[in-house]
């Protein structure tokens, strides 16, 4: 299985008064073990001031943007975020994502932060933290998406993959 992992870093221009966006990709394979494929950095310009409740139409152009350079297969793609606010059907920047993909791919949310919504059923405990993860997915099964999430590679709460692709997302910061 292909996993495509996402993040996305704006930066503000004082001097243009404008937002751009950094978003960085890999492409990996394996989870305990992870092998990159390929990774992946797109610029965005013009990007929407943040909206309280309305994060995804600003991730959501960042994301596709990147999505949509890809040509290499990919099977499911993890974000930065929830899929679902409430685990199964209010509507989080994943699952407006799924709905905006031309080709539809499992996609299994990271969140690092708990939203009021989510019970503990979407909880991921990694390492030694005391602070889980929330875990939410579209086209692939919860109780997988967890397992995957709790097993990829990494000793930490955040999974190896994930604290990449933030690194990548950060260099040209």
């Amino acid at each position: 299985m292909i996993f495509l992992i996402l993040d996305v870093h704006y930066k503000e221009s004082q001097e243009i008064d404008a937002i751009t966006a950094t978003v960085a990709g890999i492409r990996f394979e394996g989870i305990e073990q992870s092998r990159v494929l390929s990774e992946h950095i797109v610029e965005v310009n013009d990007i929407a001031p943040y909206e309280p409740g309305q994060f995804y139409k600003r991730e959501m152009p960042c994301l596709l943007a990147l999505i949509n350079q890809i040509k290499e297969p990919f099977d499911v793609i993890i974000i930065d975020g929830y899929v679902f606010l409430d685990g199964v059907s209010k509507a989080g920047l994943g699952k407006y994502l799924y709905d905006n993909l031309a080709n539809k791919k499992p996609i299994i949310g990271i969140a690092k932060n708990h939203f009021y919504d989510i019970t503990k059923d979407y909880a991921v405990w990694r390492g030694i933290s005391k602070r889980p993860l929330y875990v939410t997915s579209i086209g692939i099964n919860i109780t997988m998406a967890k397992e995957m999430v709790s097993e990829m590679e990494g000793e930490h709460r955040i999974p190896k993959m994930a604290a990449d692709v933030d690194k990548l997302g950060r260099v040209i910061n």
